[in-house]
């Protein structure tokens, strides 16, 4: 057997626990879509109150292992690992485009779930779909992720934000080889945050939106209540006043202190990066538990009588400390998300 042959062999079974588990967490993710299709109560609570919660930590500690697993992300890329996408190099200015209506995209939807996605089982379920069939059909004419998991996924932002300092990068599981399709990689440049790019107008705009404006965002969902009917438009889109008002507050220190000087802006980013995800746990962790601003919304189960209130109390708190100590106090590893696979020796115009 030649050298090759014996490294093609030995690539496969490597890969073949993320096959499984990439085949898992679909079959997971197919039976949550039909639970939200056919028992639409039971699939909310599985997605927005199990599956969603445990993604930003995810994303903290290991965000190459979600992309490498990710269902959504496993479709979308079944085009290129069949054969029968056209493969085109997206041109660096649609990149900038696509990313910053990713962002757009987050801010718009992620207050619709107080309008209808937490309650309407059917809703997410055509929302999963849509983000499915578009990825898919993107799949078809562009290289690699540059068609969905880099560029428009709304997750992606997110992504960028917490997760500049992983505990390690993995194998790439979809990338059998480096097409340069996204530039930089966001899964094989060392610490990847939404800063690093600003060579257009759209990136460096994408990339202050998600930094100052998430924690702020955070904030604001966290104080409007789920609603079951509406009484006219305004009412409708009031779901997005404190959202927006949040995101404007900590969006404009972000930008004073970046124009200060006073923080180094890869500083300003860890900062934000956990103001964001500890104000998530902080809120989240509570409601799970019946706890929450609003009774009934986002509980996952009542521990009331169950788990005594200073423990619920007490979980944010610990969460918040081991965020500073995971994002700010722990030094910067220097890794990526996943391992960039060797480069392929061939190129192609971008479209």
């Amino acid at each position: 057997m030649g050298v090759a042959a014996a490294k093609s062999v030995a690539n496969k079974k490597d890969l073949t626990g993320w096959r499984i588990l990439q085949i898992l967490t679909w079959l997971i993710g197919f039976g949550i879509f039909f639970c939200l299709v056919f028992y639409p109560s039971i699939g909310v609570i599985l997605f927005w109150n199990i599956l969603i919660p445990v993604a930003p930590l995810l994303i903290v500690l290991a965000v190459g292992v979600w992309r490498n697993v990710c269902p959504l992300a496993s479709v979308n890329l079944l085009p290129r690992h069949f054969g029968f996408s056209k493969g085109r190099i997206m041109s660096a200015s649609t990149q900038a485009k696509l990313g910053l209506i990713s962002v757009l995209l987050l801010y718009f939807i992620v207050p619709l779930r107080h309008a209808v996605f937490n309650t309407n089982g059917h809703a997410t379920a055509w929302l999963l779909f849509g983000m499915t069939i578009t990825g898919l059909i993107m799949g078809t004419q562009f290289e690699w992720k540059s068609a969905w998991c880099s560029t428009l996924c709304p997750i992606h932002p997110v992504e960028r934000l917490y997760g500049n300092n992983v505990l390690g990068a993995v194998k790439n599981a979809h990338c059998a080889e480096c097409m340069n399709c996204v530039l930089p990689c966001p899964d094989s440049t060392p610490n990847m945050n939404p800063r690093v790019v600003k060579r257009s107008g759209y990136a460096s705009v994408s990339g202050l939106l998600i930094t100052g404006g998430l924690p702020g965002f955070v904030w604001g969902w966290f104080h409007v209540p789920d609603q079951h009917a509406f009484h006219s438009p305004m009412s409708f889109l009031g779901v997005y006043e404190m959202p927006v008002l949040g995101l404007a507050v900590t969006l404009s220190l972000y930008t004073i202190l970046l124009q200060s000087k006073l923080i180094k802006e890869s500083w300003l980013v860890r900062i934000f990066a956990t103001a964001a995800v500890s104000c998530y746990y902080w809120y989240r962790i509570p409601s799970l538990l019946g706890f929450g601003i609003y009774t009934g919304d986002g509980m996952l189960f009542d521990a009331h009588g169950i788990i005594a209130e200073w423990i619920v109390s007490l979980l944010p708190v610990v969460f918040t400390l081991f965020f500073i100590y995971f994002l700010l106090i722990r030094k910067p590893n220097k890794k990526s998300w996943l391992i960039r696979p060797a480069f392929a020796l061939r190129s192609r115009a971008a479209s």
